[in-house]
């Protein structure tokens, strides 16, 4: 008796749809995306006059007298631009293969909000002033004018923000402290015939002392309390001084990192990293004298 062996059937795979993209969706992506050709570029350059100048239409239409003239005229002018600026988010995702990797990206998030206030001013009047966020857009510059490197140090930037930000926040809470000892004194020393009527504008008095604005509004009167607040005006110069060191240190940290003084015995080359063997420039090893002990 033969045992016949029974292969399983899967089915067949369904070929890949490798079709190109049709020509005008290629030539729209060309011309929206990319700035190195002459109609992405004027296609970029045209964008950003338009976004210039719905922001000056935001400013121009808050000032109260231009608005009382001109302000049929700004409203028209706002919305046409809005109008062609959620033509323009339409066209971008329909060029795109997978749309909804442009719709979550920042560029695409920053697309999405620059329009929105117009029509949110429909329900809630007055929000069609926040579409200032619109300057947002205007970071393509950097890519129109073969800026990009300008990015990678504003990336540096924010990673150094994102580092040092526990030790900001630990700063930041030493700083409340300090407000709240600062302030609650000041009340139990001044009272409410200096102005100081609660400890919440004791307070707000010591954030504008410590922080070294000043706005004059309040003011101790008594000896005891310019006294303490010679203390605190003097300890407002630390205030400012501790949080840019602390994010100056971490950017300085990704570009030297962890270094030792040592020099190579070969080619003199220095700041290697803290546990390296061998110089980073020729290879020799840095400590050739620890290779054998016996000796």
């Amino acid at each position: 008796m033969t045992l016949r062996s029974h292969k399983k059937k899967f089915p067949k795979p369904e070929p890949k749809n490798n079709r190109a993209p049709a020509p005008w969706r290629l030539w729209l992506h060309e011309t929206i995306f990319e700035a190195d050709t002459p109609t992405g570029k004027l296609f970029d350059f045209t964008l950003i006059l338009a976004i210039v100048l719905s922001i000056v239409v935001v400013m121009l239409d808050s000032v109260e007298e231009i608005h009382r003239q001109h302000g049929q005229a700004l409203y028209l002018i706002e919305w046409t631009l809005t109008i062609l600026f959620t033509l323009e988010y339409g066209l971008r995702i329909s060029c795109l293969g997978r749309p909804s990797k442009y719709i979550k990206s920042f560029y695409g998030i920053v697309d999405l909000i620059a329009i929105l206030p117009t029509y949110i001013s429909l329900l809630i009047p007055g929000s069609q002033y926040l579409m200032v966020i619109r300057v947002l857009r205007l970071l393509r510059i950097f890519r129109i004018l073969k800026l990009a490197q300008y990015l990678n140090e504003a990336e540096y930037l924010l990673k150094a923000m994102r580092a040092s930000a526990r030790k900001i926040s630990i700063f930041l809470f030493a700083i409340l402290t300090m407000v709240l000892i600062f302030g609650s004194l000041l009340y139990l020393i001044e009272g409410d015939q200096s102005g100081f009527s609660s400890i919440g504008i004791s307070c707000y008095w010591a954030i504008t002392t410590l922080t070294t604005v000043g706005y004059g509004d309040l003011a101790p009167q008594t000896p005891l309390g310019r006294a303490v607040a010679s203390v605190i005006m003097i300890m407002g110069y630390g205030v400012i001084a501790v949080p840019t060191g602390i994010v100056t240190a971490e950017l300085v940290a990704p570009i030297t990192g962890v270094v030792s003084t040592q020099a190579c015995p070969d080619c003199g080359a220095e700041k290697h990293s803290f546990d390296a063997i061998h110089c980073k420039i020729c290879g020799a090893e840095l400590n050739p004298e620890n290779g054998d002990l016996s000796n």
